[in-house]
């Protein structure tokens, strides 16, 4: 396959690009920093791979690069909890991922050659936060800030079904890999400091990075699957099982509290995604008999860890 994929060089692109170019896939990175894609995806290590340079939230020639592709892959998005939500930072939320997709929808539909299928991103903050309550893809909406991004982010996509093109919504949960949120748990951990976010009760609704990239790869393989899917392993747990399973793999301790008033004074309101989590069930993933690699955790932070 032909594959456009935006958000590549970032934690989850990367990993994606990597296993796609291994098995041969074409693959078409658009950035917004050329420079450094060539430097993620350097030629000698990459040549069926082409960067294309582009701005997200404005159409141009880099529309010119999706005719003729396969499958489009939409990782594009400003990280949501690594700063205070401002009024400015939601603003910057709010383009990089709605306007960026519409302007990607646009690209999709209008092509000469239109793409077979549009794989894009969406997350589990989709359904607002619980202590109590399950989740599944037929649960309504939240109605947070990051609920309604989620659902304007999810309508955005929404047209490209107008023009018969296949649409797979994957709503990600916490992906766990040498990086992204875990890496930044992992300080204190490696500090003899470590334990949970908070309370330790709320759920945390993960997915390994293999298996993640792995459910990218068979939504875009298969024709079956389309609408929604919760990108999360089949097993969430809390808080505290998870930083109890890290001391445990690590060899440290893992009892003492990241208090959540030093998280609100950090992060604000964004502190909410890792102060409160919902318990959200793959079931749509299971009835397309997706092959987990890591269904529980202790495997999969083995994996990342030991």
């Amino acid at each position: 396959m032909k594959v456009a994929i935006t958000g590549a060089t970032g934690f989850v692109g990367s990993h994606l690009v990597q296993q796609l170019h291994s098995l041969g896939y074409q693959i078409i990175v658009l950035t917004r920093n050329p420079d450094r894609g060539r430097r993620v995806f350097p030629v000698a290590n990459y040549p069926q791979l082409e960067i294309v340079g582009y701005t997200p939230t404005e159409s141009g020639s880099w529309e010119d690069a999706i005719a003729g592709c396969d499958g489009v892959v939409n990782l594009a998005g400003a990280p949501i909890a690594d700063e205070r939500w401002t009024e400015a930072r939601k603003q910057e939320l709010y383009q990089s991922r709605v306007i960026q997709t519409e302007k990607l929808v646009l690209a999709c539909t209008k092509a000469t050659r239109q793409p077979q299928v549009l794989v894009s991103t969406s997350a589990i903050g989709y359904y607002g936060t619980s202590e109590t309550a399950t989740f599944d893809e037929s649960s309504p909406p939240g109605n947070d800030f990051l609920a309604n991004l989620c659902q304007q982010w999810e309508a955005a996509a929404a047209p490209v079904k107008n023009s018969d093109i296949r649409l797979v919504i994957l709503r990600f949960g916490i992906v766990l890999g040498m990086g992204g949120a875990l890496g930044k748990m992992l300080t204190p951990f490696k500090l003899f400091a470590g334990g949970p976010l908070g309370s330790g009760k709320q759920w945390f609704s993960w997915i390994h990075i293999s298996d993640l990239v792995n459910l990218i790869r068979f939504s875009l393989e298969n024709p079956q699957v389309e609408g929604v899917l919760n990108a999360t392993a089949p097993n969430p747990v809390r808080m505290n099982e998870l930083c109890q399973q890290m001391g445990q793999i690590m060899n440290r301790p893992s009892w003492l509290p990241v208090p959540s008033f030093a998280l609100e004074m950090l992060l604000g309101d964004a502190a909410i995604v890792v102060l409160e989590g919902q318990q959200v069930l793959p079931l749509r993933p299971q009835s397309y008999n997706f092959p987990y690699q890591y269904s529980t955790v202790k495997p999969a932070l083995e994996e990342i860890l030991a």
